[in-house]
C-alpha cells in the first residue's frame, strides 16, 4: 500500500493529524484520531469484501485516512470539514502515484461522506464512518447531538 504510506508519512498530513489531536484534546464527543480513520477504512474494506465489490483497498484506506482531516480547517477557519478535507486531500494526493481518476474518486467520496449518496463507494464510506463509533459505550451518549437513529447500539 505504497500510496497509503505516502499519505501517512506526508509532512502536511502528520502535522494536521497532530494539530487535530490538540484541537480536540478537551472534546467531550468522539474524537477524530488515526484510530477512527483506520476503523473507517477497515469497516469499509470488510463491507466491500463481503459484498464482493471490486473497489481497491488502497483507495478505500486513502479515503478513510483523509475524510476528516479537514476538521482542522473547520476549527480554525469555519470551513465545513468535508470541504476542508477535500482541499487538503487534493494537495496530499499530488504526492502519490494514484491516477487522475483515482484521485477524483477519493475526493468525491470525501466530499460525500457526510450524507447518504447515490454513489456506492460514498455510501459505504458514510455507513462505515457511522459504524466506527462506539456510541453504546460513550460517556457522552445522552448529550450527543447525533440523531438517535445514527447512534450505534448493540
Amino acid at each position: 500500500m505504497e500510496n497509503v504510506n505516502k499519505i501517512l508519512n506526508h509532512p502536511k498530513y502528520k502535522r494536521l493529524l497532530n494539530e487535530l489531536s490538540q484541537l480536540e484534546i478537551n472534546r467531550e464527543f468522539c474524537n477524530h484520531t488515526i484510530e477512527h480513520f483506520l476503523d473507517v477504512a477497515r469497516i469499509a474494506y470488510i463491507t466491500v469484501l463481503e459484498k464482493g465489490l471490486g473497489y481497491n483497498k488502497e483507495i478505500i484506506y486513502s479515503i478513510a485516512l483523509l475524510h476528516d482531516i479537514g476538521r482542522v480547517m473547520q476549527y480554525n477557519e469555519g470551513i465545513d470539514h468535508h470541504k476542508g478535507s477535500a482541499i487538503i486531500a487534493s494537495e496530499i494526493l499530488e504526492d502519490t502515484n494514484f491516477s487522475h481518476e483515482d484521485k477524483e474518486l477519493i475526493i468525491k467520496c470525501i466530499k460525500e461522506h457526510r450524507k447518504e449518496s447515490d454513489d456506492e463507494l460514498s455510501k459505504i464510506i458514510y455507513k462505515s464512518d457511522k459504524l466506527s463509533r462506539n456510541c453504546f459505550n460513550c460517556k457522552s451518549y445522552n448529550d450527543c447531538y447525533w440523531d438517535e437513529n445514527k447512534k450505534i447500539r448493540l
